[in-house]
């Protein structure tokens, strides 16, 4: 059962135990009805009900570049989420490409029922929840069936080891239609080497990559995220550039030599050897 506590402003702080810990939905002091969830005080995502459109977390803002990017403007697309969380992306894409077709996957049900309850979604959108594992519910997604895979699948705040190898890679393309794009969303700390592992990893069944990160977090100074872009054709690198640039919390893009020069002598990984993402450092969230 949802709790509530009186915030700042008269507004109430929201809370319900689900299966990944405490779910949070903390009122967002600059917009009426904006809301960050938190899942065990780590940052998740937030939304506007008001404007789907405005992402406000760096990542999503550069996850939303790649749907932006994936296709014409206004063109429908048809998308895998892996990881539903509160449905940012989810929401972005139907506003942004009227009659898009997405599905979620997303192991956490109570999670999805609190989210539906406290944030709901328009109902006239094409967007389809699948409770489940990630992988699982991948194997479902018939052959070249989606233009998009967003993967944002974090558990207990890592990524889960049968996440991050080359067999789930390689289902992640056989979903993927001609000309299809994968997005991961990464998080790692120094010395960047669950990163490094999987962009190799990555690379063994996608010929085209690039990074979007925070210089920072790609210098090795502190725990952050990276997004991934993978494709089998060349990659919009130039407007990425130009978006991350020019984004409140300025990102840089990696490619090419200077991708292969951060990887370095990076192994890929396969569900044999695969780990989970590092832990994020005590203090992070605080």
């Amino acid at each position: 059962m949802a709790k509530s506590r009186r915030g700042r402003g008269g507004v109430e702080t929201v809370t319900e135990t689900v299966d990944g810990g405490l779910a949070e939905l903390r009122p967002d002091r600059d917009r009426p009805r904006g809301w960050t969830l938190l899942l065990d005080g780590a940052p998740q995502s937030h939304v506007d009900l008001d404007d789907p459109r405005r992402l406000d977390f760096s990542y999503q803002r550069r996850l939303g570049h790649i749907a932006d990017l994936a296709a014409p403007p206004g063109q429908p697309l048809r998308v895998v989420h892996l990881g539903g969380g509160a449905l940012t992306l989810a929401r972005y894409i139907a506003a942004t490409r009227p009659r898009s077709t997405q599905q979620a996957v997303e192991i956490d049900t109570p999670l999805v029922e609190f989210v539906r309850r406290q944030l709901p979604w328009d109902r006239t959108w094409r967007i389809r929840i699948r409770g489940g594992d990630a992988r699982a519910g991948l194997a479902k997604v018939p052959d070249g069936w989606a233009d998009l895979v967003i993967a944002d699948v974090f558990r207990g705040a890592r990524t889960p080891a049968h996440l991050t190898s080359t067999e789930f890679v390689a289902d992640v393309r056989r979903a993927l239609g001609p000309g299809g794009h994968y997005a991961a969303n990464l998080a790692d700390g120094p010395p960047l080497s669950f990163l490094r592992g999987q962009i190799a990893t990555v690379h063994t069944v996608f010929p085209e990559l690039c990074l979007i990160a925070d210089p920072a977090v790609l210098r090795g100074k502190r725990f952050g995220n990276a997004v991934l872009l993978a494709a089998d054709t060349a990659l919009p690198v130039a407007e990425l550039t130009r978006r991350a640039a020019t984004d409140p919390q300025t990102g840089r893009v990696e490619h090419g030599r200077a991708l292969a020069d951060f990887t370095g002598g990076a192994v890929p990984v396969t569900d044999a050897t695969a780990v989970a993402s590092p832990a994020p450092p005590a203090g992070t969230f605080s």
